[in-house]
This record gives C-alpha cells, sequence and structure tokens, in this order.
C-alpha cells in the first residue's frame, strides 16, 4: 500500500491501514509506504494529524488528560506561514508549537486566576462568617448544656414536667397531658406549654405539615415533632436535651474544620502561577518568531515605486526652475 498523501483526520489513515492490515488477509506480511515532500504541507499536515490523534488518545485511552482541547480543525494559515512553508523556514514549525503552548499556559493560567477569585470570596467572606456563625452556636449550646446538666435526670424513674401549670412527677401522665393540650389548640396558636429540666415548653400547630412540633427553649431553641405516642413524646425531649453533649462536639469539630479550611485556602491563595516564568519566555520567544516572519504586517504591502503626489509648494518650485 502507497500513502502519497496526508488526511485530514486520524481516522483515515486508519481506515486506509484497515484495508491492508486486516483479517482474511492470508500474506504473512504486509508492506505499506508513506510518502513525504520535504519543505511541503506535508510535514504541516502531519503535525496537525498528530495534535489530533493526541487529543483522541487522551479521551480514548484515559491516559495524560486534559480538560481543555484546542479545536485544531480550524487551524489557519497566513501568507507568510505559506511562504515560510514553501522555502522550508525551520521557524514556522517553532512558531506553530508555541502557538499550542502559549496558549494552553495562558488557559492554566486563567484557570489559576478564577481559582484565586474563588478562593479570595471563601477567606474574605464564606470562611468568617461561617466560623462566626458556629461560634454563636457554640456558645448558645454551652449555655445550654449547663442549663441540662443543672438539672439532672434522675438515673430511675422521671425528673418531673411542668404542664399547663400542673406538675406530673410520672412520665406517662404528663404525655397524656401534652398530648391533651394539642387537642386543644386552637389553629396556629402558640401555647406556652410549661417547664421541664430548666427549659421552657412551647407547643405550636404546623398547619403546611399538620404536625404538632414542640420547642424546647434555653438559650436557644430545639424543635421536636410529636406523636399519639403519651411515652414517647417525654422520650423524644430526654433524648433531646441529653444529645445537647454530642451536638455542641460536633459543632465544634465543625470550627476547627472550616478554621483548618481558612487557613488552607489562605495558603493557597497566595500561591503564585507555578508556570509563570515558562509562559512568559515562550512568549517573548513567540513575539521573536513574529517579527522574524512578519506575522504583524499580514496581507499588508507597500510598494517604494509609488509616485510621490505633487503639492502646491512643489508645483510652484518646478515652475520656478522652468
Amino acid at each position: 500500500m502507497h500513502d502519497l498523501d496526508c488526511p485530514w483526520r486520524p481516522s483515515d489513515l486508519a481506515q486506509r491501514l484497515g484495508r491492508i492490515v486486516r483479517q482474511g488477509n492470508r500474506n504473512p506480511e504486509v508492506e505499506i509506504f508513506r510518502y513525504v515532500t520535504e519543505n511541503t504541507f506535508d510535514a504541516y499536515l502531519y503535525q496537525l494529524v498528530e495534535n489530533k490523534q493526541r487529543f483522541i488518545a487522551q479521551i480514548m485511552t484515559s491516559k495524560a488528560p486534559a480538560r481543555i482541547a484546542d479545536d485544531v480543525d480550524e487551524t489557519a494559515l497566513s501568507y507568510s506561514e505559506i511562504k515560510a512553508l514553501a522555502t522550508g523556514n525551520p521557524l514556522i514549525i517553532e512558531k506553530c508549537n508555541l502557538d499550542v503552548e502559549v496558549s494552553k499556559l495562558n488557559m492554566l493560567k486563567a484557570n489559576h486566576l478564577n481559582q484565586r477569585f474563588a478562593l479570595e470570596n471563601l477567606v474574605l467572606r464564606k470562611y468568617p462568617a461561617k466560623i462566626a456563625e458556629l461560634r454563636e452556636e457554640i456558645n448558645g449550646y454551652e449555655k445550654d448544656v449547663a442549663i441540662a446538666a443543672a438539672h439532672p435526670k434522675p438515673a430511675e424513674g422521671f425528673a418531673g414536667m411542668e404542664v399547663l401549670g400542673t406538675v406530673y412527677s410520672e412520665r406517662k401522665e404528663a404525655g397524656k397531658a401534652i398530648i391533651n393540650a394539642c387537642t386543644s389548640l386552637n389553629g396556629s396558636a402558640t401555647v406556652q406549654l410549661g417547664q421541664y429540666r430548666g427549659f421552657s415548653l412551647i407547643l405550636e400547630y404546623d398547619s403546611s405539615t399538620s404536625d404538632y412540633r414542640l420547642t424546647i427553649k434555653g438559650h436557644l431553641s430545639h424543635i421536636i415533632s410529636l406523636s399519639a405516642d403519651a411515652i414517647g413524646n417525654t422520650t423524644r425531649i430526654d433524648n433531646l436535651v441529653d444529645g445537647l453533649t454530642r451536638t455542641l462536639a460536633e459543632l465544634q469539630e465543625d470550627l476547627r474544620d472550616v478554621q483548618t479550611q481558612l487557613g488552607n485556602a489562605k495558603a493557597e491563595m497566595e500561591t503564585p502561577f507555578a508556570k509563570e516564568a515558562e509562559l512568559a519566555e515562550k512568549s517573548a520567544r513567540l513575539k521573536e518568531l513574529n517579527i522574524l516572519l512578519n506575522m504583524d504586517q499580514k496581507d499588508h504591502f507597500v510598494s517604494d515605486e509609488c509616485p510621490e503626489k505633487d503639492t502646491p509648494e512643489k508645483e510652484k518650485r518646478r515652475e520656478h526652475e522652468r
């Protein structure tokens, strides 16, 4: 098989190869010839096919993954680039490579700047606001934990609960009193239900969810949903009050995590672009090549033989000489 030219797509080369390297060919060996002419477009065309195949291989094999791929199908040549290829100028190959590399480096730098702006938002706004919120919440939980510690639940029995002015020493009776208060609740009104272990109990009805909710209020407000189970309701209240210590520990851990994230974000925000020196060096070299290849004067030709337009002063001088 003889390849006389270079196609635009790697798949075309693969298709040509498949016409001879295929099942059913009884020849043990095949010969494939590819012809390339020096100082022509052949080198540039094979370079384009190589770039396309590299991007395809990254997607199909997951090797050297890249987040961004240039649209190499839209590569265009200026007149000066065509002249350089026709004359065999080696600078054009270097220029084409630098164009791709500088473009990628500029994209990486833009991504670095975008990440830096995002980190600035985290460092200056989000993390400080979250830390302030957690500290305020921790302060409230510390006070509520202190209230619960000052009014401990007996190891055996019930701590006693005040419901609508009546103190109940039995868990089941207190639970029934809560259910009775729910049934007598009018609409979405809020009722000061009573006291339990140093916390105020506030009863309300949520019409959107058809749910009776009990707010256990100390320094903060803690809400639970009530059911038709008398003992279950009082058990939920105890579980919430006893779980304040665990919730406080979780909030303190969250605060430490956010503070660590803030420190990491500050350090990462101050990290400069790792390839800044490489970008400056290659950009400077690309600028030199553009000047050498006359890239800044595309399609602009000036003739030195263009006649100079006569001015009135020149016409007078010519008449005087005559």
